[in-house]
C-alpha cells in the first residue's frame, strides 16, 4: 500500500475521544491516500486492526469512528483491556 500525502493537511494527527469511565482517551489517527486501493485509509495504531477506508478523507474518518466504537465495545464485552494511547509518530518524538 503506497501512501501519498494529502495537500490539505488532513494527513496530520487527529485526536479522537472515547469515554471510558471518567477517563478520556485521545488516540492518534493515521490518515492517508492509498493509490493501490484508490481510497483514503484511516487507522488507529493503538487499536490493533482498527481501520477504515472511504472515497474522501472525511468518509474514512467517519467510518473509522464506527470501527473504533465497535472495537472498544467488543473489547469491553470480552473483558479485554482497553489499551491506553501510546502511539506517537516519529516526527513528534524528535520535536520534544
Amino acid at each position: 500500500m503506497k501512501r501519498q500525502p494529502s495537500t490539505d493537511g488532513s494527513h496530520l494527527a487527529r485526536p479522537t475521544r472515547h469515554r471510558n469511565s471518567s477517563d478520556e482517551l485521545h488516540y492518534h489517527i493515521n490518515l492517508f491516500f492509498s493509490e493501490e486501493d484508490s481510497s483514503w485509509i484511516a487507522d488507529i495504531p493503538d487499536l490493533a486492526h482498527c481501520s477504515a477506508f472511504g472515497e474522501s478523507p472525511e468518509e474514512a474518518l467517519r467510518e473509522l469512528q464506527i470501527a473504533k466504537a465497535a472495537w472498544l465495545e467488543a473489547a469491553e464485552e470480552a473483558g479485554k483491556p482497553i489499551p491506553p494511547p501510546q502511539y506517537r509518530p516519529v516526527i513528534y518524538q524528535t520535536a520534544s
